[in-house]
C-alpha cells in the first residue's frame, strides 16, 4: 500500500508559557499543503526500512518505525517492508516526520484491519509527537497545549497560490525552544484566522519564533522580505523554522538559489 505524507505550515504561532515538565504551552492552527513524501507498507518476511530522496539520520530507531513497534505492541502485526521516499526538508518546520509517522499508523491500520477510529489512532500519534495528532486528521485545526489539543477552525486558504522556500538550514527544535521567551498575545491566533481578513494578518498574526531566529539567520527575514516584495499577502515561518512561505494571489513565479528547495501550488 502507498500512501503520500504531506507537509503542514503554521498559520500564526505563539508560546504563551512554559510548563513545569519543560514543555512549551503554545497556540498555532496547522494547515496542510501539498508538499509529499511517499511511503510504502507491504508485508514481507522480515521487518525492513529503506529511504530514497533526501538523506536522513540512520539511527536504527527512525519514527516510521517507532509507529510500527507501538502498534505492534498492542496488535501482532505481521513483518512489513517500508520504504520511504524523502522529499519534505528535514528541520524545516513543515511536520514531514510527523506526517510519516502519522501516515504509517493510518495504513497499518487499514491495511491490516486494525479498526482504529480517528480518536484512537490520535491517541497513539501523541505519544509519538505532539503534531503528529494533526496529520491524523489533516485539515485545518487550531492547536493548543503543546500541540495535541485540537479543535476545527473555520479557515481556507482555497483559491490561493502557496509558495514555499527551504534555505537549507536545518534548525532543531530544541534550539528555538532554548531560546523563546513566552508570551501571551493580546489577541489570539484563532481570534485573528475567524475574525480578520488575510491581508489584515501581516501586522498580527506572528510566528514567535521568527524574533530570535531571524538575528541568528538573517537569510530568514531577507526571504520574507522578499516574498512581501513579491507580492505576497501574508508571509511567514513555518513552526520552528527554517521554511519560509509566502501566501499570494496569482503566480510571483519567483527563481531562487539551485541550493533552495522550493514547492509552489495552488490550495
Amino acid at each position: 500500500m502507498i500512501v503520500f505524507p504531506n507537509a503542514k505550515i503554521n498559520l500564526g504561532l505563539n508560546i504563551i508559557n512554559k510548563r513545569p515538565d519543560g514543555y512549551h504551552e503554545l497556540e498555532t492552527c496547522f494547515y496542510p499543503v501539498p508538499w509529499r513524501d511517499t511511503l510504502e507498507i507491504v508485508e514481507s518476511d522480515k521487518t525492513t526500512f529503506n529511504v530514497s530522496g533526501i538523506e536522513i539520520p540512520d539511527d536504527g530507531d527512525n519514527i516510521v518505525l517507532k509507529s510500527y513497534r507501538l502498534l505492534k505492541t498492542t496488535y501482532n502485526l505481521p513483518p512489513v517492508n517500508i520504504h520511504l521516499h524523502k522529499v519534505i526538508p528535514i528541520g524545516a518546520g513543515l511536520g514531514g516526520g510527523s506526517a510519516d509517522a502519522a501516515f504509517t499508523l493510518t495504513i497499518l491500520n487499514e491495511l491490516f484491519s486494525l479498526g482504529l477510529d480517528d480518536n484512537m489512532l490520535i491517541k497513539y500519534a501523541v505519544t509519538l509527537g505532539a503534531d503528529c495528532a494533526f496529520f491524523i486528521k489533516n485539515k485545518p485545526l487550531l492547536a493548543t497545549g503543546i500541540g495535541e489539543q485540537l479543535i476545527e477552525v473555520n479557515i481556507s486558504l482555497e483559491g490561493m497560490f502557496i509558495l514555499l522556500v527551504y534555505p537549507d538550514i536545518h534548525i532543531s527544535t530544541k534550539e528555538v525552544f532554548d531560546r523563546i521567551q513566552p508570551n501571551k498575545p493580546i489577541t489570539s491566533v484563532s481570534q485573528i484566522l475567524t475574525g480578520k481578513e488575510i491581508s489584515e494578518w501581516k501586522a498580527i498574526l506572528v510566528n514567535d519564533f521568527e524574533k530570535s531566529l531571524f538575528g541568528k539567520y538573517p537569510i530568514l527575514q531577507k526571504l520574507k522580505a522578499h516574498l512581501y516584495d513579491s507580492g505576497a499577502i501574508y508571509s511567514s515561518m513555518s513552526g520552528s523554522g527554517s521554511c519560509m512561505y509566502g501566501v499570494f494571489e496569482e503566480d510571483p513565479k519567483l527563481n531562487f538559489p539551485v541550493e533552495y528547495k522550493t514547492w509552489f501550488g495552488r490550495l
